[in-house]
């Protein structure tokens, strides 16, 4: 295999581990839980794994002798750099405890242990894939596991292989579902424990104990890289505004980490659209004031940042869309048969007075892209909504319209983009190549603890490295009742933006004055070696979140 001059650098970088991991550890339980919304439902859905205190672990002046482990370990989902590093951290932490250890890596995702296909995972493999971006040492996949069926499937293969322990690297579905296996597991008494490890580019999956998802960093300073390059382009031109999307579902943490880094001039946060109860033609007229405002200076030119999940935010959007949803899973069938011409007019037929008025006002591609195919989870594939399109296409509408009322004066044309999967490999920085390692790591003394339904923990990360801290949380106390697919279900609350924490009230008391001025600021590539300012710095939403500078 060729490799780049930077991937055989790399590959020698040692990651930096909290001070508890060097050497035998012995797990301190803390403080008994409980879910955080629903807690009598929760409890009652979960009775064997409810309730669990928070782990931590500390250094133990004794040296630890355990039986050998075996290990099977999952990626599930959506890449997110860092990956590679969680399972080089659960190897090493293994090993470190018994060389007898063996780890067995589940191929393209759940569906790799369903359908029984796997590979164990060597020194010689795990060393080639250190420090390294992507999911491609096994593949990942977004079946999901919530059938008994799937669960004793899989377990035909655990016992089989005598894997005592499965280690679930997922987002919030991935760990619900994690927390679901651990507890059926528990209940019948099959002796395997279940393990989550946090990870998402998108940020959405924090609380106090988990204090950022792994891969966020990366993709972050990724997207931020790229910003600042069109923002130099931007204000060498001087005669384009660029509608850049990107990625984040379900919170725009990426949107304003990336705003927060590059200074751009306007950037939408869905959090707040949806607290002000703002429909598309005030998010439409927003953008265009400040069009206008900026040509008045003779600055014709300009960024927008957008979230990719914006359009679920938008109340009206959002509630169209909750019906749209009910009534796709119910009728799929039936909508399936329609002729594609036809399919516009049956959905409208279907769909009560307000909505019906709101989905037949959409441009035609917006309103198809709402009909697309749901995710696994029920979800719309917001990735396949054009919004940086539909808002570049609704803005310039607008200021048309504002041309011929005297309102404007300017000149406007329009480049879009969307930042996704370009940030969801990369070769993680130092701070994810860290963090992640240390995961894996604290996987490892978790299976060694003998606990089950919880997730990897690590904090107190704006820290020097020796002082983090390692430890465990029950997934149940993440834990609330949400409607999926017209039913309530027991899934991992996310973790919004929130309008009044310090990153978005840093955001809000600079964003007018970066609306008007080109205060652009220009991050440049991931450094990896180099000064520690430089090279190991945390993104600025945790910075800010933790008080630091």
């Amino acid at each position: 295999m060729t490799k780049s001059a930077l991937q055989i650098a790399r590959a020698t970088y040692q990651p930096k581990v909290p001070v508890a991991l060097k050497g035998a550890v012995q797990a301190v339980d803390g403080e008994y839980t409980q879910s955080v919304a629903d807690q009598l439902e929760i409890k009652a859905l979960f009775p064997n794994t409810y309730g669990m205190p928070v782990v931590t672990f500390e250094k133990n002046k004794q040296k630890v002798s355990l039986p050998a482990v075996n290990a099977g370990v999952i990626l599930s989902g959506g890449q997110a750099p860092g990956g590679h590093n969680v399972i080089a951290g659960l190897f090493d932490g293994l090993k470190s405890v018994n060389k007898n250890s063996r780890l067995y890596g589940f191929i393209l995702g759940p569906a790799g242990l369903i359908e029984h296909n796997y590979m164990e995972l060597t020194a010689e493999i795990i060393d080639r894939y250190r420090n390294t971006g992507g999911f491609d040492m096994i593949g990942s996949g977004r079946t999901k596991l919530e059938s008994k069926e799937q669960f004793d499937k899989g377990l035909e293969i655990l016992k089989e292989l005598n894997i005592s322990a499965l280690i679930i690297i997922g987002g919030d579905d991935s760990n619900t579902n994690a927390c679901v296996l651990a507890e059926y597991y528990k209940a019948i008494n099959t002796g395997v424990q279940v393990i989550g490890c946090p990870k998402t580019i998108d940020g959405d999956l924090k609380n106090e104990q988990i204090e950022t998802s792994f891969g966020f960093d990366t993709a972050c300073k990724v997207y931020s890289e790229v910003i600042g390059n069109i923002q130099r382009d931007c204000n060498s031109a001087r005669k384009y505004w660029h509608f850049i999307k990107l990625m984040g579902r379900s919170a725009s943490h990426i949107a304003l980490e990336c705003a927060l880094q590059t200074h751009p001039n306007i950037c939408i946060i869905s959090e707040e659209v949806e607290a002000y109860n703002l429909s598309l033609d005030d998010v439409v007229n927003q953008i265009a004031s400040i069009v206008a405002r900026r040509a008045e200076d003779g600055h014709h030119f300009g960024t927008v940042l957008i979230p990719e999940g914006l359009i679920e935010f938008i109340p009206a959007m959002k509630r169209l869309i909750a019906e749209l949803n009910d009534f796709l899973s119910k009728n799929a069938a039936e909508f399936g048969m329609i002729r594609h011409s036809g399919q516009l007019a049956y959905i409208t037929s279907k769909l009560t007075k307000n909505n019906a008025e709101l989905f037949s006002g959409l441009p035609e591609g917006v309103a198809r892209q709402l009909t697309l195919e749901r995710d696994p989870h029920g979800n719309v594939q917001v990735s396949m909504i054009e919004t940086e399109k539909l808002l570049a296409d609704m803005v310039t509408k607008r200021l048309a319209e504002w041309k011929q009322e005297g309102k404007y004066t300017g000149k406007f044309a329009t480049h879009t983009h969307f930042f996704g999967y370009e940030g969801r490999c990369a070769a993680p920085t130092n701070y994810d190549a860290d963090y992640c390692y240390s995961l894996g790591y604290t996987a490892s003394c978790l299976i060694n603890a003998g606990k089950t339904g919880y997730m990897s923990s690590v904090r107190n990360t704006t820290a020097p490295t020796e002082k983090w801290i390692a430890g465990g949380i029950p997934i149940t106390m993440m834990m609330n009742l949400e409607k999926r697919h017209g039913e309530l279900k027991p899934v991992i609350q996310k973790a919004l933006v929130k309008l009044d924490g310090k990153p978005f009230q840093t955001f809000a008391a600079n964003r007018d004055s970066w609306a008007i001025q080109t205060d652009y600021v220009y991050p440049g590539p991931i450094q990896y070696f180099g000064p520690t300012e430089v090279c190991d710095a945390p993104t600025k939403t945790l910075l800010l979140e933790q008080g630091k500078k």
